[in-house]
């Protein structure tokens, strides 16, 4: 997984300089440099005001809104690039615990914490994408960690312990949905975010595990 943002290539150029030589990996390096900048001062930025405007974003990344704006047209493109990354380390970070070896619903009472944790340190750019990144868009972004849940949830239906007559989609989409809403009652303080993790462990986990017979 990358540690700094990453963007998709771009078409390559062939200019040169005056004395033959090409211009176009060092300024496909300054772009690159430009664009990291903008990502982790958005980053800041939106940690300091959800509602920071581009130009602040600019200032912050040392580059002028000309740059700013060729890299990212849209405030909603810069903010899919920021949710991207902040995804990307979560994904990572996911990935170095190195759940497998534990029973499935031991496992996921772990991502659950850890999603919870992560989460609520990057609330505030769930809060900054309201209204700006359309809730399909945030979904997709969250692809990565989505894919997670997944697999865990059906080695979880392999092992017996997680059920098997709600589809899996489904399933995934409950945790994402609860874990959000979890997100969004403790910004309303109706939840406390001490205690959100252990209330998402116990709401989830009953509604993961299988039903009793009967």
């Amino acid at each position: 997984m990358p540690t700094t943002p990453s963007r998709p290539a771009q078409q390559s150029g062939t200019a040169r300089t005056a004395s033959g030589r090409s211009s176009a990996p060092r300024r496909r390096a300054d772009a690159e440099r430009s664009f990291v900048s903008i990502v982790a001062a958005g980053l800041d930025c939106f940690r300091e005001d959800p509602n920071a405007s581009m130009t602040a974003v600019a200032r912050a990344a040392g580059v002028s809104r000309v740059t700013l704006y060729a890299h990212f047209p849209s405030r909603e493109e810069l903010f899919e690039a920021v949710l991207a990354y902040s995804v990307d380390q979560a994904d990572k970070a996911l990935e170095a615990q190195e759940l497998s070896a534990a029973p499935a619903d031991q496992a996921m009472a772990h991502m659950i914490h850890s999603c919870w944790r992560i989460l609520d340190q990057h609330s505030y750019l769930v809060a900054a994408s309201q209204g700006v990144i359309g809730e399909p868009s945030r979904r997709r972004q969250h692809r990565k960690v989505l894919d997670r849940v997944d697999r865990l949830i059906a080695r979880g239906q392999e092992e017996g312990v997680f059920r098997t007559d709600l589809p899996r989609t489904w399933l995934v989409t409950v945790f994402y949905s609860v874990l959000h809403a979890a997100a969004t009652e403790t910004r309303a303080r109706h939840l406390r975010a001490s205690e959100a993790a252990s209330v998402l462990e116990r709401t989830l986990l009953v509604t993961l595990r299988t039903p009793p017979a009967e």
